[in-house]
């Protein structure tokens, strides 16, 4: 028997990363390492998953937090597949009519001629995370809240050094910090983001964490901050009521699957876009993907399934209780859509991304593997940097501008009716490759994120590459403008031979392409992998 390692498969930049008790990986490392603290202290994945939520929040804030929605797909140590969905809706008052007419006196339009907003007060959404939060941790958890979100509070009260790529979001996000309560809960000395390596303390969200930690959620849709909330938003000029945030539930749907490469793979329905991601593996399965050697011809394929499949997302996915969607997850609708994919680039400005709202998005993923077998994707978010841009008065909660995804045409199917939810980009990842062999994953970043999917997954299951290797290899990115962006380290044969076959290849920075991790149980046996392009890590023990 050769002894010597197969080195030829190990071409990433580190090496995938294994442990025997819990793995947790995701985009700041002291976040990781609250989660591994979690799981040393008795607690299982699901724990782990909301402590390193809860710490995201605090050292990563403009991507992430209590304003926002939280969503997850998990496989328990008792073999059950599910999901968990804390996902607000619009404001009962927020008729298009009145959102209109709104927007219109802020962009000194006619009211015909108003569009959604992106940011302020009118894109405020009900938030689901503190909810979502704690629903995970007492449905499935062992450890109480109070517990869980100890790492969190200390690092927003004590302060925390500002990692690399989050400085340079936090700086980036400066204009978009709307209210004086942001600003001032957000910039040092209300003017400026922290430098990379900084301590930043943030004791306003520190205090509503402890109030999360003590008193559960109730106080952020009943009490207290529930008021702080309301207040905020209302003297901005949205509609946001109590009764909105009373009224909101944590969901339980079920997942959406489908086979691929010899494995299944779940993503979570409507109004979410995994639906996406799914018929972009059911084409790309029936165009030859997994037969193919050629990459030129793997991506040519792989992008024209994703612009099929964004095509029909688009147009179809949007609340399940306001409309009837269509079975784009099926083999039998990818075998139709797959007749439309050919040698040459599909040039048509009707497939694609369809007036879709805002591309990019800041969110943050994690993903946990426990040495019980419970395996948990969970993925949080403020949708664009800093959300609304609005801070609930002296809470730190920072509100997330979700309702940006809204239309204000009344026959556009995501468009804006009174409590219902919008589309929504975060998609958590649950990949079964055997089984005793599971695994968590994700891509986060707005419509990369089901485009990424697919390349992660292809990488895994076509290519047969390692975890790490698979997150570090160069991505490619559908974009809205009908581009194929790149990025620059992309083999520049695949590119010329792609242009050749009519994409319009671009190149763009690597923070464009998303962050991915995964945790992986495979019969006790724990491995996880880390985004390259951001500040992550993966602790294991």
């Amino acid at each position: 028997m050769d002894s010597q390692p197969n080195l030829d498969r190990f071409t990433s930049r580190r090496s995938t990363a294994y442990g025997t008790r819990g793995v947790v990986a995701t985009s700041q490392p002291l976040a990781a390492q609250a989660g591994v603290d979690v799981l040393r202290d008795g607690g299982n994945a699901f724990d782990a998953a909301v402590a390193t939520a809860a710490t995201l929040n605090v050292v990563e804030p403009m991507s992430t937090g209590l304003g926002g929605d939280a969503f997850a797909l998990y496989r328990t140590a008792d073999g059950d597949v599910g999901a968990m969905r804390a996902c607000g809706g619009a404001p009962e008052a927020a008729t298009r009519e009145a959102v209109r007419e709104r927007a219109a006196e802020r962009d000194d339009c006619a009211p015909a001629d108003a569009e959604m907003p992106e940011r302020g007060p009118l894109a405020v959404t009900v938030p689901g995370a503190p909810r979502g939060w704690e629903a995970t941790v007492e449905r499935f958890g062992r450890r109480p809240l109070s517990t869980v979100l100890e790492d969190a509070i200390h690092y927003a009260t004590e302060g925390f050094p500002v990692s690399e790529v989050i400085a340079s979001a936090w700086e980036l996000c400066e204009p978009e910090l709307r209210n004086d309560a942001a600003r001032e809960q957000y910039l040092l000395d209300g003017e400026r983001a922290p430098d990379v390596g900084e301590t930043m303390r943030l004791p306003e969200l520190g205090e509503t964490l402890a109030t999360l930690a003590d008193e559960g959620a109730a106080p952020f849709y009943e009490g207290a901050i529930a008021e702080e909330i309301v207040d905020t938003v209302q003297s901005a000029g949205g509609f946001l009521d109590r009764s909105d945030l009373a009224a909101f539930e944590v969901e339980y749907p079920d997942p959406v699957s489908t086979t691929y490469g010899g494995a299944t793979v779940y993503e979570l329905p409507p109004n979410n876009q995994g639906l996406i991601a799914l018929e972009a593996l059911n084409v790309a399965e029936a165009v030859g993907v997994p037969e193919t050697e050629s990459e030129a011809e793997r991506t040519h394929l792989l992008a024209e399934a994703t612009k099929l499949a964004f095509t029909d997302g688009h147009r179809y996915i949007t609340d399940p209780d306001y409309e009837e969607i269509p079975p784009l997850q099926s083999k039998q609708w990818a075998e139709r859509r797959a007749t439309e994919v050919g040698p040459e680039a599909i040039d048509d400005p009707e497939v694609g991304m369809l007036d879709s709202p805002a591309e990019d998005a800041d969110t943050v993923l994690l993903t946990v593997a426990d040495g019980e077998g419970n395996v948990v994707s969970f993925i949080n978010s403020l949708f664009m940097g800093f959300g609304s841009g609005l801070v609930a008065g002296s809470t730190g909660l920072t509100l997330q501008n979700r309702g940006a995804s809204f239309s204000l045409d009344a026959d556009h199917p995501n468009r804006l009716e009174p409590g219902k939810r919008p589309f929504h980009t975060l998609i958590p990842g649950l990949v079964r490759f055997g089984a005793d062999d599971w695994a968590a994953f994700g891509v986060m970043g707005g419509y990369m994120q089901p485009q990424g999917h697919v390349q992660v997954l292809s990488n895994l299951l076509d290519r047969g590459m390692p975890l790490q290797a698979a997150l570090d290899e160069p991505r490619w990115r559908y974009q809205e403008d009908g581009t194929l962006a790149t990025e620059a380290r992309f083999d520049a044969d695949v590119v010329s031979k792609l242009v050749r076959r009519g994409h319009e290849v671009t190149v763009d920075v690597p923070l464009q392409f998303g962050g991915a991790q995964i945790a992986r149980w495979d019969d006790g046996t724990l491995s996880g992998a880390t985004e390259p392009r951001k500040d992550g890590t993966v602790d294991v023990y």
